[in-house]
C-alpha cells in the first residue's frame, strides 16, 4: 500500500489534498482509484470516469482497493475530506482528498461519465 509520504501528487499546501492539476493524468493512466463518496443518485448524475461509488454514510475503509492510492471526491470537498479522515483513522494512509470536488473537476474542463 502506498503512503502519503511517498506520493508526489500531493498538494504542497495541504498534504491531505492531491494537487488538482495532477488528477486528470492519474485518472487517465489508471494510477489511482477514485472513490466517490456521494449518494448513489448524485454519482449516477455524473462522476469522474472510472470512479467507484462508496457513499460516506456507509464508507468502510477496509473494503476499498489497496493496490493503488485512493483519491476521495464528493461534490464540493466536505464529505470527501471526512472520508479521508475516516480512512486515515483506519490506517489507510494512502487516501488523498480531491478538494475541488466533482464540481471543480467539471469547472476545470474535465468530462464526467454517467
Amino acid at each position: 500500500m502506498s503512503t502519503l509520504k511517498s506520493n508526489p501528487h500531493m498538494s504542497a499546501e495541504n498534504p491531505l489534498n492531491i494537487d488538482p492539476d495532477n488528477l486528470p493524468g492519474l485518472v487517465s493512466s489508471g494510477a489511482v482509484h477514485v472513490i466517490d463518496v456521494r449518494e448513489p443518485h448524485e454519482y449516477a448524475a455524473g462522476h469522474v470516469p472510472g470512479a467507484h461509488n462508496h457513499p460516506l454514510g456507509t464508507l468502510n475503509p477496509s473494503k476499498l482497493p489497496t493496490d493503488k492510492p485512493i483519491v476521495l471526491i464528493c461534490m464540493g470537498g466536505g464529505r470527501s475530506l471526512k472520508g479521508v479522515h475516516a480512512c486515515h483513522g483506519a490506517g489507510r494512509t494512502d487516501a488523498i482528498h480531491y478538494q475541488p470536488g466533482t464540481r471543480g473537476w467539471v469547472e476545470r474542463g474535465n468530462r464526467v461519465e454517467k
